[in-house]
């Protein structure tokens, strides 16, 4: 005899088949490279790429959800929940997640960013069944038990220890600050002793029921896959769980921000006792939909991007004054920003920011010159491609395109976009960015007087 309940599901299910929606977003080239998207009913997004050359495949569920969502009270539950889904479902232990990736030789893992939370399994083509099973239970059965919230708690206080230990990844939290002040993109991911001492099991699993249902979801996976097959597995995987949602329900649309705090001429100076100055120096920089994303990209590479960079040659190989020296580009929804980082002896600070500042006033003057960008198109195309030899970054960009550009863009295309940046575009960038008032961030062992030189640099 068959019951109600039974009769429910055998329709909920029939439901889904008929409205899941598949498309080709690109066809790749002899079907290698195939990008496709299933949006099943309840919102549920699911892409990959196919590449039958390789011998693994990587699965990840990507969830529309960072530390941006957050608010002050909640600063680091996104990261906090990230640790919980991995301490067991109603069908799994702790022990028996991570056992049953490690007993294949896969490796399993998750990150939380300012606007996105990742969860990903990297297995043999063969055992990409059991990582879909795995990931979706993490991410569909979570118990968030009052014990596990407990004993998490110490673990992520041993992370911000241990971050603050870094001064060299701490100075990008405090540049952060200094650029959009207390707001959610200027507080850390991790949250702060306070915050995460203050978080309790009721507002974190309430947190997980409003950001982890299928419409702010997208699952991805790319290598030797067969897309259906994939499709199959996963709402196998959720309809388990009742975690479909609502046939009627649509995914929700890619972030648009609302328009971040951002300063000018701003200092943060943080005295420590190390060894060396680590110093931040930047402006804000392009949101992450802005076309003229594709010309910063060739300044930033030809500015701090490699050991041919004006940087790097002039502060390391000129001058000798620092080790490491970089510049970097963070696109948002809906701001940016640009800087330059350097890790230094504390004497050499103030020589070094203004290097740095002379720098970039140049090159916001003049722009480059045609051989620099030149340079740059090629540094920057080749690194795009090599950066995609693996299936983790292959899941890692259809993933985040589908969350936070809802579209898919070729390699080709993308080389493209970057070979039509002209030397002109890049001066236009470079005037418009480069021209504003920086703001520092500088932590390290500083004297009275050196802060008061440094707060000139940005003046």
């Amino acid at each position: 005899m068959t019951s109600r309940s039974s009769k429910a599901t055998a329709r909920t299910s029939s439901e889904a088949r008929a409205v899941a929606r598949t498309q080709t977003l690109l066809p790749g080239r002899d079907g290698i490279g195939t990008v496709r998207r299933t949006t099943l009913p309840g919102g549920l997004r699911v892409v990959t790429e196919t590449l039958p050359s390789v011998r693994s495949a990587t699965f990840g569920i990507w969830a529309h959800v960072g530390s941006r969502d957050e608010t002050p009270t909640l600063n680091g539950a996104t990261h906090y929940l990230e640790h919980l889904l991995f301490k067991g479902t109603r069908g799994r232990s702790a022990l028996d997640i991570s056992s049953a990736v490690d007993a294949v030789g896969g490796e399993m893992n998750a990150f939380t960013a300012k606007e996105y939370t990742c969860y990903y399994a990297r297995v043999l083509d063969t055992d990409l069944p059991l990582a879909i099973d795995v990931v979706c239970d993490m991410l569909t059965g979570s118990l968030i038990r009052e014990e596990d919230v407990d004993a998490e708690r110490g673990v992520i206080l041993e992370e911000i220890a241990m971050t603050e230990d870094d001064p060299g990844d701490v100075v990008h939290d405090l540049f952060a600050r200094t650029m959009f002040g207390d707001t959610p993109l200027g507080r850390p991911v991790l949250g702060t002793v306070d915050t995460i001492n203050a978080l309790t099991r009721d507002q974190i699993a309430r947190f997980y029921k409003k950001h982890y249902d299928p419409t702010h979801l997208v699952v991805a996976a790319a290598g030797n896959v067969d897309h259906a097959t994939v499709v199959r597995l996963v709402r196998r995987a959720f309809d388990k769980a009742g975690a479909l949602g609502r046939s009627d329900a649509a995914p929700v649309a890619p972030r648009d921000g609302s328009r971040a705090i951002r300063t000018a001429g701003r200092v943060e100076l943080v005295g420590r006792r190390t060894e060396q100055a680590h110093v931040v120096l930047g402006m804000p920089g392009l949101a992450r939909t802005d076309d003229r994303r594709w010309a910063l990209g060739v300044l930033n590479t030809a500015l701090g991007g490699g050991m041919s960079s004006r940087l790097f040659q002039e502060v390391r190989e000129k001058r000798g004054l620092a080790y490491s020296v970089y510049s970097y580009t963070s696109g948002f929804a809906d701001c940016g920003l640009f800087g330059v980082y350097a890790g230094c002896r504390p004497s050499q600070v103030h020589d070094v920011l203004r290097i740095c500042r002379d720098e970039l006033d140049l090159v916001a003057r003049e722009g480059l010159t045609d051989d620099e960008v030149h340079r740059a198109v090629g540094q920057l195309s080749g690194s795009t491609v090599l950066g995609l030899e693996d299936t983790g970054a292959l899941m890692n960009r259809i993933g985040k395109s589908e969350l936070c550009w809802g579209d898919q863009m070729s390699v080709d295309d993308m080389l493209a976009r970057i070979a039509a940046v002209t030397p002109d575009d890049v001066r236009a960038v470079a005037s418009e960015l480069l021209g504003q008032r920086p703001s520092l961030a500088v932590i390290g062992p500083l004297k009275d007087k050196q802060a008061d030189r440094l707060h000139a640099v940005v003046s």
